[in-house]
This record gives structure tokens, sequence and C-alpha cells, in this order.
């Protein structure tokens, strides 16, 4: 028999193709077999290090500016995602998605995992920024989303520098591993799936580090 195989993640909470990419794994998961001896460990990675609390335009601005591209191009590029959403069973609704900094999310995303609701907290968050325009550098906003999923102390965490560190770590474990964008999985230590590939290869993979680990084993 394997052990347990790990999954590393990173991703970051206003990233569509990460949240895609979230729904993709979980559903490969649903498929895998030998679901229960994987263990997923979620790390932060901000997209942009130095962005504000609050941008004064939309997104589809915002995209457009940041990738100096016609606004209809980034009308039309967020519109692809959306409906990439849709075919997964989830509504979003970009035109109220408020760009913000997520270092704080990530902090609270570090603190959910000390009581057991990582994922929780990483897929509340997902939704409250894709789908309900809530802004997650707002301190009330993420104390109010984490005792939703039943985690407890997030306004103390807030208003301190607890988990600085951890989130710090993630990021330079991102460096370290050459990951420049996300999601990025890394199934087992070794295989690496990168974007939003699909539940196929997200199952793929799942499959492959299995093997690997028997064939280890044996």
């Amino acid at each position: 028999m394997a052990s347990e195989i790990f999954v590393d993640v990173w991703s970051d909470v206003v990233c569509p193709f990460c949240y895609l990419g979230f729904r993709q794994f979980h559903d490969a998961l649903e498929q895998f077999e030998n679901a229960a001896s994987v263990v997923v460990r979620h790390h932060a990675f901000e997209l942009d290090l130095d962005a504000p609390h609050a941008y004064p335009g939309t997104l589809n601005e915002l995209l457009a500016v940041k990738y100096s591209m016609p606004l209809e191009r980034a009308s039309a590029l967020n519109e692809r995602v959306n409906d990439s959403a849709c075919q997964m069973g989830m509504a979003w609704s970009l035109e109220t998605a408020r760009p913000t900094n997520t270092f704080d999310a990530h902090r609270v995303i570090a603190h959910a995992a000390t009581q057991g609701r990582q994922g929780e907290m990483l897929e509340r968050l997902f939704r409250a920024y894709f789908s309900e325009g809530h802004l997650l550098s707002d301190p009330q906003t993420l104390s109010m989303l984490a005792l939703e999923i039943g985690v407890v102390g997030t306004d103390n965490i807030l208003s301190s520098n607890q988990f600085t560190e951890e989130v710090r770590h993630d990021e330079h474990l991102a460096t370290k591993a050459g990951i420049t964008g996300v999601p990025t999985l890394i199934f087992d230590g070794a295989l690496r799936v990168s974007g939003a590939q699909g539940s196929d290869a997200m199952l793929n993979a799942l499959h492959t580090a299995w093997t690997g680990r028997c064939e280890q084993r044996a």
C-alpha cells in the first residue's frame, strides 16, 4: 500500500484561473479512488505584492491597464473566464468584483489552516470575491467570512502581525520553485500542473503521483 501523497497548491484569491483550477482539482479528487490518502496543502501567492486596498475602477479597466490592452479586449477575456465558470456551475459577477490587496486574506487562510479549515476558507474567499462583490482587504469582511465557516479568532489575527511569516514563507517557496504564475499544483513533490488545465489533467496527475508512490514502496 502507498502512503499519503501530497498536493501543494499555490494560488491567489483574486485569480480567476485559480478558482477554476480549485474547482477542477476538487472535481478530480471526487473521482480519484484513493482520495482519502491525498493531503492538500494550500500556499499563498500574491499576483501583485503592491496592490492597493481599493482600486478606483472596474476589473475590466484594471486588466486593460495592467496588460496595455483595449478595454474591449479586457472585457472579452473576462467574459471568457466567466463562461468557463458557468460551465462548472458557478455564478460569477465580475462586474462587481473589487480588486484589492490580498495579503491579509492569505493570513486568514493560514489562520484557518490551524483550525482544519484551510480549503473551506479559500473557497469562501473565492466565492466572496468572484460572486458576491466583497472587498477582501476589509478586516470586518474577512472576520465575517471566517465566522461563516467556523473559523474563530480572526479579529485578533488581523489586528496583529500573526501569520505574516507563514505567507512570506509560502511566497519564498514559490520563488525557489520557479513559480511565476498561478494556479500551480505540485503533486507529491514532483509532477507540476500549471494553470486551470481541466479536471481530466488533474485526475491524471493524481494517478501518476499515486503510481509513482506505489512504485517507490514496492
